[in-house]
């Protein structure tokens, strides 16, 4: 049955996320299902197992359908933010079995440039994960003022030159409209100093995420679907997180330690699970991952 894996996307942690999550048979949320592949792990362990799959994004919807057509009826996919998990998963799936959330921003997103996520490719300034969305990069960065966009770069994307990137922008947009990725990437650099360059990566990486961020409302939305998914996981059942940046994990460590506190469930992992040397090689993707997880 593991053949079904698309072997395209290689799913991040995926044996610590299957041995970690799974306590049984039954209905499983993945509310970020992506490609499918975390999905067709997970169905693949044991025929008893079935999938509830949500993804906001309607192309990823589609590769996922095609990596689980295999498994039939065991697979339900549904177009919805997983802030909303309460209203998407139906009274026959409940309580599940648990839930995986896998965040970010998928590899079939960054490797689109019509979707504007990367720096490495001129594209037009978008960053929705919901091509229906209202919130865009290119609002944000042709329409915010200097201390809003600072605010935002600050907030999440730790940027330390923020306040000089926002007026950088502001200064930058008074001549034309700031349109696309390739545009934005001139002007960060730019602002940020040619010997803070050197360090710390693409010096447009900190920028381009708290962007993404903002556009996709990231931390809201994780907040709002970790309070949904305790409440719909079973008495024993998981919760599994896998994040990408200090901002997301903070948040979860956080919020897993709230409820350990207040005696509603347990920590599973007491430090976050993090990908070996050789995954990080095979998947270079998935140097900053951090899973963890609580049974609730």
């Amino acid at each position: 049955m593991t053949g079904h894996v698309d072997v395209h996307h290689e799913p991040v942690l995926a044996e610590s996320v299957c041995r970690l999550l799974v306590t049984g048979g039954g209905w499983y949320v993945d509310a970020t299902v992506g490609h499918g592949g975390h999905a067709a792990r997970l169905l693949a362990l044991r025929a008893d197992i079935q999938v509830l799959g949500l993804d906001q994004d309607p192309a990823a919807l589609a590769r996922a359908a095609e990596t689980l057509r295999p498994y039939g009826d065991r697979v339900q996919l549904v177009r919805g933010n997983f802030r909303h998990l309460a209203d998407w998963v139906p009274e026959r799936c409940r309580p599940v079995a648990g839930a995986l959330f896998d965040l970010g921003v998928s590899s079939a997103q960054l490797d689109d440039p019509a979707r504007g996520f990367t720096y490495q490719v001129d594209a037009p300034l978008d960053m929705r994960m919901d091509p229906d969305g209202e919130r865009t990069a290119f609002r944000a960065v042709n329409m915010m003022s200097a201390q809003e966009l600072a605010e935002v770069l600050r907030t999440y994307g730790e940027e330390r030159w923020a306040s000089r990137v926002a007026q950088f922008i502001v200064e930058s947009r008074r001549r034309e409209p700031i349109r696309t990725t390739g545009q934005l990437v001139d002007v960060i650099k730019a602002a940020i100093p040619a010997s803070a360059r050197r360090t710390g990566g693409h010096p447009a990486r900190r920028t381009f995420q708290a962007l993404r961020i903002w556009v996709n409302q990231e931390l809201e939305a994780l907040d709002e679907g970790l309070g949904a998914a305790r409440p719909l996981v079973r008495p024993g059942g998981r919760i599994a997180v896998l994040t990408f940046h200090s901002l997301e994990d903070r948040l979860v460590k956080q919020r897993f330690r709230a409820w350990a506190s207040a005696d509603q469930g347990r920590l599973v992992t007491k430090k976050p699970v993090i990908p070996t040397d050789d995954e990080v090689r095979a998947n270079p993707r998935s140097r900053s991952a951090k899973l963890r997880v609580f049974e609730v």
